[in-house]
This record gives C-alpha cells, sequence and structure tokens, in this order.
C-alpha cells in the first residue's frame, strides 16, 4: 500500500515538473552586414553562471533564469560586445527575435600594438612582462588602458612579473621551467588565430588551471571555433618591423565533421625603430578537427614562428648625450651593410593533439598530447688577446679620463687627477668611432704577409682573436594534461584536472664565425694552466665554426601539477574553493669538465626536489543584476625557477645554499557597477611574495679584501640574494560612458606601492678562488638593506583619458592620453651591504663614508613623468560582398623622449669608487637606461573575403 501511494505521489510530482512553463530568454544572432546567423558566439547571462555557444544557425536560449531585470552579454571574436536589459519574467519566455552584432574594428587596432611591443628591452624573456595584459581582449576598460597604451611605458598589471600567471594553449600551460615566463615569440605574427581567448583577472580560478595570482589566460585553437573565410592583411609601420603580411583561411565545420585553419605570415625590416635593429620573422599555423560523433572530437594545432631581431644597447647619460636616444653600439659597418652583433633568435615549433569530450549535458573532458622544441639562441662577440670590440667599453669614454679611472696616487687612495686634454681626444675618437669595427676584427684575425722589403702586400688567416658566438637554449619538452568540468548539482560545479610535463633543456656555446680567422683557443685567458680549459677531458682545443665550446651542459625537469576547483552558485552569492600540489625536481649534467671546478662540474648533480601546495577561495555578492562585490584571497608555494636554482650553472654542478620555495599571499577585494552604457570596476589588491631566490652575473672592482689573502680585489662574479620578499598593493578603478549611440568615453587610473619588504642576503661566487680544496668559493657579503626601496622597471602610477567616435557608416575615430609616474631604477644590492663602505686594501671602512653621503649615493632614482597621447581611426566597406577594413594609429603623436627602465651599473663595488666617479660630474660607470619609442605609427589593410 505505502509503495502504492509513493508511485501517485511520483506521477504528481512529474505532472508538475512538465506541466511548469520555462522562464527564460531566446534568441538569434546575426552578422550586421551580411544579415547571416553567428555560430560559437559567447551568450552570458551577468553574474550567474548561465553561458552558452549559439548554435551553427546563431540560435541560442536559456530556460532556467531568475525572473526579473537581466543583463544579456554578447561575445564574439571580430564584432563589437553587445549589453542588453532584458526583463524576465516567470513562467514565461522572452523571444528576442534577431540581434545584431556589428564588425570590432578595434580588434586590428589591438592586434597592430599588440605587434609593436614584441621586442624584448631584455636578454630573457622579461621584456615581455606585460604582454599577459597585452594579448587578452577584455571588455574591462582598465585593461585596455594597461595593454594597449600604458604597455608602451613597460607597465606591469599589478607590478607583477608575467611569472606570475599562467598562460596557455589549449589548456597547456606555456610557462617556461627555466624562468616562470611564457616565451611569448613562440606564436607571434599569429595574431589572428590566437584571438579566441577567456581570461581570468588576479587569482580568481579558471575552468582549465589552478592558475597564479595576476591572472590566467587560455588561448583556444579548435578549428570548429574559427569564423568561416579567409583574410588578408597587410600591414606597416615604423617600430620594431616595417612590413607584415598575413593571410587566414577557416574552413568551418564541414557536412563530414572536418574543420581546418592555416595562417601564414612575415614580417621584416632592415632597420627598426633603433638603430641597426633589423628584424626578420616568419609565421605558420595549422588547426585540424575531426568531428568523431556528438560527444568526441580530435583537433591538431601545429605552430611554428621562426624569429630574428637584432638588439639595441641600454646606454649611459654620456653615451646619450654624446649621441641619441635611438643609438645602439651593438652594430658596426660591413661591405656597406650594417651588421648587428647581438641577435635573438627563436625557432621552437609547438605541436598539440587535443580531445574533446563532452556527454551533451554538464559535463567536459580536455585532454592532450604537447610536443615542444627548438632552439632560442643569443649572439654576441668572443675575443682573446684583444681590446673590448664594444665602442662604449669604458676605457673609450671621455668620463675615464675625468672620473675616477684617472692616475692617482695609490689604489683606492681617494686621490685622482682629471686630464681635460685626454677626455676630449677620447670624445672625438668615439664620435669617428662610435659603431663596432668588422673591418679590424677580421684584420685582427690575420697575419701580414712581407715582400722581400719588408713592405706588407697582403694578409694571410691566422688565429682568430675575435670570433662571433651563439648562446644555446635546445629545449625538448613533452607535456599531457586533462581537465574536466561537470556540474554537480544545481549549485554546484566541479574543475578538477592537473598535467605532467617533461623537459631536457641543452645549453651550450657555439662558434658561428671565425671572422676572418683559422680557429679559435677553447680556453679563459684570465686564468692559467688547468684552471684556464673548458673541458679537461679535451684540452687545449682549437675549435672551428660550428663547434660547440666555452661550456656544455643539460637541464632536466619533472613537474607533476594537480588541481581541483568547487565553484558554489546561488540566486544572490556565488563562491569557490581552489586547490593545487605541485610536484617539481631539477637536475643538471655537465657534459664539459671545467678547470676552475674540476670535481664539481662534470655528470650529474644530484636532483633537486620541491613540494608545494596553493589554496584560493572567494566569494561573490550579487547585489542586483548590475551591481556586484567580490574578495579574492590565494596562499601559495611556487618552487624556485632552474635559473635561480643553479647560480653557476654553466660552470658547475652548485645548488643555492639553504634554497627555499617562494610563498605568496594575494588579496582583492572589486566592485563592479555595470549598464548597457555605464560600465565601471574599482578594486583594491594586496600581494606579499617571500623568499625570493634572483641570480646575476657583473664584473665589480675593489670587491675583495686583500687581507683576506686575495692579490686581487677585482672579479667577474655571480650574485645570489635569498630571502628577498616584495610587497604589491594599489588600486584600480574604470569606467566607460556610452554619452550617445556614436560617441564613448573611458577612464581608467592605478595607483600602487610596490616595494621591496625585507633585506636579503647576499653571497658571491668568485670562480678564480676556485681550489680543489674550496670547489665553491662562496663568500657571505651579509645583508643588503633594499628594505623599502621600490620594485624597478615600470610606473607605480597611469592615468588614462579617452574617447572614440563610431559613425553609423562604419568609420571611427579615437584619441587617449596617458599620464605615467613613479617608475624606477633597479638598484645594486652589493652596494647596499656593509662591505661596500670597507677598503680592500686595509679592511677597514672608508673613513670619508659617512652615513649622509652615503644617502646621497645610494638614492634610488626616479625616472621623470611621461605624457602619452595616441590617436587612432578606421574605416570598412563592403565591395561585391568583400569587406575591407583600413586602420591606422600614432602613438607618441608628441614625440616624448622617455626612460622605460634601466639598471645601476654593479662595477664600483666599493664607496670610494662609487663618490669618485659620481663626484667627477661625468660618471664613467653610471647608470644605464632604455628608451621607449618616439612617435610611432601602424597602418593596417585587411581583406575579408
Amino acid at each position: 500500500m505505502g509503495k502504492f501511494w509513493l508511485g501517485i505521489l511520483f506521477l504528481l510530482k512529474l505532472s508538475f515538473v512538465f506541466s511548469q512553463k520555462p522562464t527564460g530568454i531566446k534568441g538569434k544572432i546575426i552578422d550586421s552586414k551580411s544579415q547571416k546567423p553567428l555560430e560559437n558566439v559567447v551568450v552570458t547571462i551577468a553574474n550567474t553562471q548561465l553561458m552558452q555557444l549559439t548554435s551553427n544557425d546563431g540560435v541560442f536560449g536559456f530556460y532556467a533564469v531568475a525572473p526579473g531585470n537581466q543583463l544579456l552579454l554578447l561575445h564574439s571574436q571580430g564584432f563589437k560586445d553587445l549589453i542588453l536589459t532584458v526583463v524576465v519574467t516567470q513562467d514565461q519566455m522572452l523571444e528576442l527575435g534577431a540581434i545584431t552584432l556589428e564588425d570590432n574594428q578595434t580588434s586590428e587596432q589591438q592586434t597592430g600594438i599588440i605587434t609593436l611591443l614584441e621586442s624584448d628591452l631584455s636578454d630573457d624573456n622579461s621584456g615581455s612582462e606585460s604582454t599577459s595584459g597585452l594579448l587578452q581582449s577584455s571588455r574591462d576598460a582598465f585593461q585596455q588602458a594597461a595593454a594597449f597604451n600604458w604597455g608602451q611605458a613597460r607597465f606591469r598589471i599589478r607590478g607583477l612579473d608575467s611569472q606570475y600567471a599562467t598562460t596557455m594553449i589549449n589548456g597547456v600551460t606555456m610557462n617556461k621551467l627555466f624562468d616562470g615566463r611564457p616565451q611569448w615569440g613562440d606564436w607571434g605574427g599569429l595574431n589572428n588565430v590566437v584571438r579566441n581567448q577567456e581570461f581570468t583577472m588576479g587569482s580568481f580560478p579558471s575552468d582549465y588551471a589552478f592558475g597564479g595570482i595576476l591572472g590566467t589566460q587560455e588561448i583556444n585553437t579548435r578549428a570548429s571555433i574559427y569564423r568561416p573565410g579567409t583574410t588578408l592583411s597587410f600591414s606597416g609601420t615604423n617600430t620594431n618591423y616595417d612590413w607584415r603580411i598575413v593571410g587566414t583561411y577557416a574552413s568551418g565545420m564541414n557536412n563530414k565533421g572536418w574543420a581546418f585553419v592555416v595562417s601564414a605570415g612575415t614580417r621584416w625590416a632592415e632597420e627598426g625603430y633603433f638603430e641597426g635593429t633589423n628584424y626578420n620573422a616568419l609565421a605558420g599555423f595549422i588547426s585540424v578537427e575531426k568531428k568523431i560523433n556528438d560527444h568526441n572530437s580530435l583537433n591538431f594545432s601545429g605552430f611554428y614562428t621562426p624569429n630574428s631581431r637584432a638588439k639595441n644597447s641600454p646606454n649611459t647619460a654620456e653615451v646619450t648625450d654624446l649621441t641619441n636616444d635611438k643609438y645602439n653600439s651593438y652594430w658596426g659597418w660591413q661591405d656597406g651593410k650594417k651588421r648587428n652583433a647581438r641577435i635573438k633568435t627563436i625557432e621552437e615549433p609547438i605541436l598539440m593533439l587535443n580531445h574533446f569530450w563532452n556527454n551533451g549535458d554538464s559535463s567536459t573532458l580536455n585532454s592532450s598530447l604537447t610536443y615542444q622544441f627548438g632552439k632560442i639562441t643569443n649572439s654576441n662577440i668572443d675575443y682573446q688577446n684583444g681590446n673590448s670590440p664594444d665602442p662604449t667599453y669604458y676605457r673609450k669614454m671621455p668620463s675615464y679620463y675625468t672620473s675616477m679611472y684617472a692616475p692617482d696616487n695609490g689604489e683606492f687612495s681617494g686621490a685622482f687627477i682629471p686630464d681635460f686634454e685626454e677626455a676630449e681626444k677620447s670624445k672625438e675618437q668615439f664620435l669617428v668611432n662610435k659603431q663596432i669595427d668588422w673591418n679590424a676584427l677580421y684584420y685582427a684575425n690575420q697575419d701580414p704577409v712581407l715582400d722581400s722589403n719588408g713592405k706588407i702586400i697582403g694578409y694571410t688567416p691566422a688565429k682568430s682573436n675575435y670570433v662571433l658566438y651563439e648562446d644555446h637554449t635546445d629545449d625538448q619538452t613533452i607535456t599531457a594534461t586533462s581537465a574536466f568540468n561537470t556540474q554537480i548539482s544545481d549549485n554546484l560545479f566541479l574543475t578538477a584536472g592537473g598535467f605532467y610535463s617533461h623537459l631536457k633543456s641543452h645549453n651550450y656555446q657555439q662558434l658561428t664565425d671565425l671572422l676572418g680567422g683559422l680557429y679559435f683557443d677553447d680556453i679563459d685567458v684570465f686564468y692559467n694552466g688547468n684552471q684556464a680549459q673548458s673541458d679537461l677531458n679535451h684540452p687545449d682545443r682549437q675549435v672551428v665554426e660550428g663547434d660547440i665550446y666555452g661550456y656544455n651542459f643539460n637541464y632536466f625537469a619533472n613537474t607533476l601539477n594537480l588541481f581541483t576547483n568547487f565553484k558554489f552558485t546561488y540566486d544572490k552569492i556565488d563562491f569557490y574553493l581552489a586547490q593545487n600540489f605541485v610536484s617539481t625536481n631539477y637536475q643538471r649534467e655537465g657534459l664539459y669538465q671545467n678547470g676552475l671546478y674540476p670535481t664539481n662540474s662534470f655528470g650529474k648533480s644530484e636532483k633537486v626536489q620541491f613540494e608545494n601546495f596553493g589554496f584560493k577561495g572567494g566569494i561573490l555578492f550579487k547585489i542586483s543584476g548590475r551591481q556586484q562585490v567580490n574578495f579574492n584571497g590565494a596562499y601559495l608555494s611556487n618552487a624556485p625557477t632552474m635559473r635561480n636554482t643553479f647560480p653557476n650553472s654553466r660552470l658547475n654542478n652548485s645548488v643555492v645554499n639553504g634554497l627555499e620555495s617562494e610563498n605568496i599571499c594575494s588579496l582583492d577585494a572589486s566592485y563592479f557597477f555595470r549598464t548597457p552604457k555605464w560600465q565601471t570596476r574599482f578594486t583594491l589588491f594586496y600581494a606579499k611574495i617571500k623568499n625570493i631566490t634572483q641570480t646575476s652575473f657583473f664584473y665589480a672592482e675593489g670587491i675583495f679584501d686583500d687581507g683576506d689573502g686575495y692579490a686581487n680585489t677585482d672579479a667577474f662574479v655571480s650574485q645570489t640574494l635569498t630571502h628577498l620578499d616584495k610587497k604589491n598593493l594599489g588600486a584600480e578603478f574604470s569606467f566607460q560612458y556610452q554619452l550617445s549611440p556614436t560617441l564613448m568615453t573611458n577612464f581608467s587610473a592605478f595607483y600602487g606601492q610596490f616595494t621591496f619588504d625585507s633585506n636579503p642576503n647576499v653571497t658571491i661566487t668568485n670562480d678564480a678562488q676556485a681550489t680543489t680544496e674550496n670547489p665553491n668559493p662562496t663568500f657571505d657579503f651579509g645583508t643588503s638593506t633594499l628594505k623599502n626601496y621600490n620594485q624597478a622597471g615600470m610606473p607605480q602610477q597611469a592615468v588614462a583619458l579617452g574617447i572614440e567616435y563610431r559613425d553609423p557608416k562604419y568609420w571611427w575615430i579615437g584619441a587617449n592620453i596617458n599620464y605615467l609616474d613613479e617608475s624606477f631604477i633597479d638598484i645594486s644590492p652589493i652596494s647596499r651591504t656593509d662591505t661596500f663602505y670597507k677598503n680592500p686594501a686595509s679592511g677597514f671602512n672608508f673613513p670619508e663614508a659617512s652615513e649622509e653621503r652615503a644617502r646621497e649615493l645610494l638614492k634610488q632614482e626616479e625616472f621623470d613623468p611621461i605624457t602619452l597621447l595616441n590617436i587612432s581611426g578606421g574605416k570598412s566597406w563592403k565591395i561585391k560582398g568583400k569587406n575591407i577594413g583600413l586602420f591606422a594609429s600614432i602613438n607618441n603623436v608628441l614625440d616624448i623622449s622617455y626612460k622605460t627602465g634601466g639598471y645601476e651599473q654593479a662595477r664600483n663595488a666599493n664607496f670610494r669608487q662609487l663618490n669618485q666617479d659620481v663626484s667627477s660630474g661625468t660618471p664613467n660607470f653610471g647608470n644605464k637606461y632604455f628608451y621607449g619609442y618616439g612617435r610611432t605609427y601602424f597602418v593596417n589593410l585587411y581583406i575579408n573575403l
């Protein structure tokens, strides 16, 4: 009898459910020009987890929407975002009919500006630190300002390095294990095919990874999501390249379940914005997808973007005053052409196989296998038994004769006599020979041929004293990933996944050009006997072009990363909890037995193991359909990078003493207000990063104490900082207002305080002191008083005001004015240690080393504020069914000269040397600076077939 009544109740409940009318929204999205349906448009209801992609006929439908006012957000690459206010009535479906999306010419603007900022300003990837923001297409006005306006001055979102963001392609993390940063050049020039992106700000979790504290960027290259058609674009600019040609074709999904996308392009310049900076880049991309059935698809993606660019030098104020802010010391004339000695080349193909599974309802699984291989090289000149070929070498500059390096009355006595006559001669000589003399290098590698009278009648090749070489990093990385998303209940969503990655990185120095000579000795001429040998297993080698010499070793790294994320969503509140576990190990394998470190260089090191955890949580309060407040917090630890684990990896297997994982804490709070006409965001953030390890290399004079038994107080050293803490806090504000259907204005502001928050320990390794008894000549220099100094290399205050007019006849023009301030020089830690005040000749402090003078000498330089005016505009036409668009922009219209970064030279390693150098008024080892672009333009013509 009980079962009977239960059955009756079940049928009654079932009939009640089916008799309920749906409460929701339906519509169809079409192209405003062609009036054709648009597939894969992202349709979202604001402040909810409700999101859909339109079908192949442009239709979408939500059937369980809370009644009341709702905001409908429409987004598709290549189209202008649309926000609609809708009123949902209980038990009724709101029929919106056909909704049109307009072409977004701004996307071409962004593509152009991204390209302008591709060049690195240093030898690693740090010059691209802000690119994490540059590549994402956000509707947030602040993100737009940070990426496309402030990025010119190397602005970093929240002052954080790109290693604290996660960059992904098809669910695969692209951050390098060597330094934690993405190598943007691996997909440079493929802007047309990497536009399909999802971006989460700050520590908010992603559906693909646990992520960092700067955000997660997911680039999707699945072939079926691309808008079908062919696009051709032609660009001209005066920045790091002159011309660009790109072509892209997307087929869309055909009746047999196949879709493919191909793209190819080239960028080149005989000379970029800075002197002697040639540029050559190709880009190729293919994506092929096979839809196996309604639940399974396979997709293959391949990238190959070989590119090389000539670098530009950082310069002292003395050099810039004698030349200009475009001056570059890295090049010289050879056979009537400019030849740059320092070329960076990136050739790293990426091959990806993805499997996509969905159950047709609420669960998806994305798994992938990725193989990346290739090389990154940096060229330079090596020399023996000769003078430096650098035209700005300190002994060649006028300041050498007017500063501390003039003749004095004894080592570190404090007395010096400026020689103004020699300084003037040096100035004249520099202005005549201010570039590399390639012909002189060739002559130095040849012996003269004499006739019977002793007259030179020719030259014959001899041992090379000057050669050109490349530092190689040849990586092979295999990565397997998987991410599972499911809706467990009406209110609970789960994301779980992880990846395993194995890296083998071959690092070596390769001779590429003997510059007219016969061979080069594989020794270090600064040392004698066995210490001079690069490889004791093969001593006294004579190397030729193509040979490896100097150093040769492998890195091995393995990473296992697992994560889960639980998202809970309700009518008035959402919250999430995420966690991850990361196991990492590193190992170095020396392929040379170095003469300085015969017992600690050849063979494999011990594995260095790290295990780290991370936790994130956040809560979102939905005040209304237009207002929300959210709070996010994260605490995690990160393994130090390989770069900072092995401080002297080119020579030995040593690991940093007391190496620890970084500890990271992040908090932020945001208020959002959004209507179809008005969008506002205000965010407060705080981040603390502890136990940072940093390694650097430089030549220092007066660094070692004679009292310790070292006759030479000068040395080329490696410096390692440990227990370095950084603190970043600040505020972000933006609003965007549609004044009329054709006129829009926006305003963004940023205020930050990015400082060092500890006094790190400084250790110095002096290879010259390596012995069998002391195979690791590391010296403890104590702490460096860096606390409260400013972090370098980015503005800490920024303001942008813009206005844009869009005419119904498909032309538009916009302008923005930007103000950036509080950017600082990168300081020298060794100059802030107690050793800095000691006289190496006596071991006692310099008597003139007063606290007042030290404060003056060690005051951190602040760069001048920057004002940048940018103007852009465009027009599109439809001619015989083809869409044609023209876009043009002028950046830094006022042609302002400004510094984007720089660093203190550490060569003046004691108080007296620095004091004398600065007091001369013409410091020989003054700060070195990088400069931004002056007035630049970008013009792009595109055709959609």
